[in-house]
């Protein structure tokens, strides 16, 4: 069995609801009264370039959201934009138990804009589980480009075949294979939990 030191994690959809998903933009387009059509076609031109921290929040959403004149303002559409993250409480708790247990390196693998990754950060208090992340924002680099995986390895210090890379997205996780690290494709907490039992990396259940 490999020896495994390091856990490489994704946030949106393992952790956390996605940030600026389809679901919470829906949920915007609805509530400000936009239109659907223009809205995510602006967001889908422009949203990448966000998450690679060559935009501010208050830039992109210039762009997407206030190229015209709304009745609301800036202020009022960031707070609901953040509103809508949820956290996955149960999972967040099984990944804390999981490194404590067996002294892991827990590093935060994302695609986040900045403004809206410091918030969650801040909101569900990710620093208790992370000890670096890798975001998006940060690195001008986002999944699926090998070198934020590449960038990952280099700054834990650790060997491919000692690490485990956990995300919702399928292709992400193969990416990560290919270079040599283990991978999990996250679909629930019940299978991660098996998946993990395989690297010997368990906790008991509780009562």
């Amino acid at each position: 069995m490999k020896t495994i030191t390091t856990i490489f994690l994704d946030i949106g959809g393992v952790l956390l609801t996605n940030g600026w998903g389809r679901d919470a933009r829906d949920n915007a387009i609805a509530h400000f009264g936009l239109n659907p059509e223009e809205t995510n076609e602006r967001h889908h031109l422009t949203f990448d370039t966000y998450e690679e921290g060559k935009l501010t929040l208050s830039e992109y959403l210039q762009r997407v959201v206030f190229y015209e004149t709304r009745e609301f303002s800036e202020k009022d559409f960031i707070s609901f934009m953040f509103e809508q993250s949820q956290s996955y409480h149960e999972n967040i708790e099984f990944f804390k138990a999981i490194k404590a247990k067996h002294n892991l390196k827990v590093i935060a693998v994302s695609n986040e804009g900045r403004e809206l990754n410091a918030y969650r950060i801040r909101k569900f208090k990710l620093k208790e589980l992370f000890d670096a992340f890798i975001s998006s924002s940060y690195v001008h680099l986002r999944k699926p480009d090998t070198d934020i995986f590449r960038m990952a390895i280099d700054i834990s210090h650790v060997r491919p075949e000692n690490s485990v890379y956990i995300d919702d997205r399928h292709m992400f996780v193969e990416i990560a294979q290919s270079l040599g690290m283990n991978g999990i494709h996250f679909t629930s907490l019940d299978d991660a939990r098996k998946q993990m039992e395989k690297f010997g990396l368990t906790i008991e259940n509780k009562k």
